[in-house]
This record gives structure tokens, sequence and C-alpha cells, in this order.
């Protein structure tokens, strides 16, 4: 894999804190993050809760409630902070929630289709998007009447999984982050997300699954895995390294363990 591109995503001793209502800023929560993922490869992040992973997540794609306090993060070369969300989006990230929000009276394929039009900068034709939206409805074993309903009212968790995995697969990001996304399945809508992030793996797409467990990397191989704690990775490595965590636990990783 050539490395004369700029990595998809690199970050250097980031620090990153929230912001409260009144606008002041609190405790570091991440407190020194360094990575950096390559096109075509997936890299895990794994931790226990509390450890910040859904923040550096939340970060990535923009959220308020944060803020930079220090290091960099960067998309491509690009310095993502300042960015606003949907110029992220636009620009290739992806942000698969933990807990999708329900959005009542707002259609799925209406939901689907704006979101197509704002990344691409212009509108679908039906043509084009009637089958797109077709054909990942087969794969991921999604009724058509899925279409007719409103985005996640009403839905089961792994309905909503379900609705994630469709929208990463229509917005074909460069950089998927998914957090926690095999958070409450059962077996077989865990088969139904690892495949479709399997499907999006490409020479030139990332991305960064964050999650607490090793089951889903049984069916989605990470090149790359990171353990975080209290804000820090303490530990990173080869897909071993979830086996080892799944089976001895996180205490072992406090900074300094051997």
């Amino acid at each position: 894999m050539s490395t004369s591109h700029p990595p998809l995503l690199e970050l250097s001793d980031l620090r990153v804190a929230p912001v409260a209502d009144d606008g002041s800023v609190g405790k570091e929560i991440l407190k020194g993050i360094s990575l950096t993922l390559r096109a075509g490869t997936v890299h895990a992040l794994m931790g226990r809760n509390g450890s910040g992973k859904s923040t550096l997540s939340a970060v990535l794609m923009g959220h308020p409630k944060f803020r930079v306090t220090g290091g960099s993060m960067k998309y491509l070369g690009e310095d993502l902070t300042g960015i606003p969300v949907h110029e992220r989006a636009r620009k290739g990230l992806f942000l698969c929630f933990q807990y999708p929000m329900a959005l009542p009276g707002v259609g799925v394929a209406q939901f689907l289709r704006q979101s197509v039009k704002g990344v691409r900068g212009a509108d679908v034709p039906s043509k084009e998007f009637r089958p797109l939206v077709k054909k990942h409805l087969e794969a991921l074993g999604i009724p058509q009447t899925f279409m007719t309903r409103y985005v996640n009212d009403g839905f089961s968790g792994g309905e909503k999984k379900r609705m994630e995995m469709l929208h990463m697969l229509l917005l074909e990001p460069r950089l998927a982050i998914l957090d926690e996304v095999d958070s409450g399945l059962d077996v077989d809508a865990l088969k139904v997300v690892a495949e479709s992030i399997n499907r999006l793996r490409s020479p030139e797409r990332g991305q960064l699954l964050v999650t607490h467990y090793q089951r889903i990397l049984d069916y989605v191989v990470p090149d790359e895995v990171h353990v975080l704690l209290d804000g820090e990775i303490v530990r990173s490595g080869a897909a071993d390294l979830a086996r080892e965590v799944e089976s001895r636990g996180y205490e072992w990783l406090a900074k300094g363990a051997a």
C-alpha cells in the first residue's frame, strides 16, 4: 500500500474538553491521542465505558459540545478544527451513531435522498436513486416498506442499525466512524452490520470502528487495534490484541502494565 498520499485521518497529541452551556471549558477528556489511519484500512478503537471513545467520534464530526484544547486532527492533510459538520460530511466523513435519533414526520426516503444531495451538492435523479436504494435494501434484508416509515420512529434496535448501514452505504464515505454500532445487537443483526462495513472496504476508504467488545471483530477483521483508557491510547497492535483484551479485560492494560 502506497504511503505517498496523506493519511485519511491523522491525530497528533489530540486533546479535547467538554464545553458547558455557558461556554466554559471543562476537564480534558482526551489527553493526547495520536493515531494514523490510511486509506484501505480498518482500525478498531476499544475501551471500557467512560474512556473517551464516543467523545473522539463526536469531535471528529464537529460536535459543538467539545473543544480541541491541544494537538491536531487532520483529514487528508487538512486540519478539521473549525470546519462545520455539513462540510465534513461533504468532504467524505460519516458518523454512525450508537443511539440514532428518531425523526417523527421525516420519511426515510426523503431523509436519505436529501442526505445524498447534501453530500454530492446536487440532486440525485430518481432513475439513479431508486435502483441504488433497492440494491442496498436487498443486501441488508430490509423490506421496501421501510422507505415509507419515519426515520427511526418506533424502530427496534436492529432496525435503527440497519438504517445507519443503509445511510452509510448510500453516502459511500471516504472515512466512516462507527461509534459502538454493535451495541445491543443480536447475532443476526450483528452479521448484517459487519457485512455492510466489509462491503464498504476499498483501497480509497477507511473505517474507525469504535467498540467495547471483540465480537464484531470476528466478522470485521481490523488492520490495527487501539485500546483507549482514561483518554489515552495505552496499547496498539494487530487484530489479536482485541482477542487478548476480550480474554483478560482492560485492567491489565492500565498504563505501565506489561
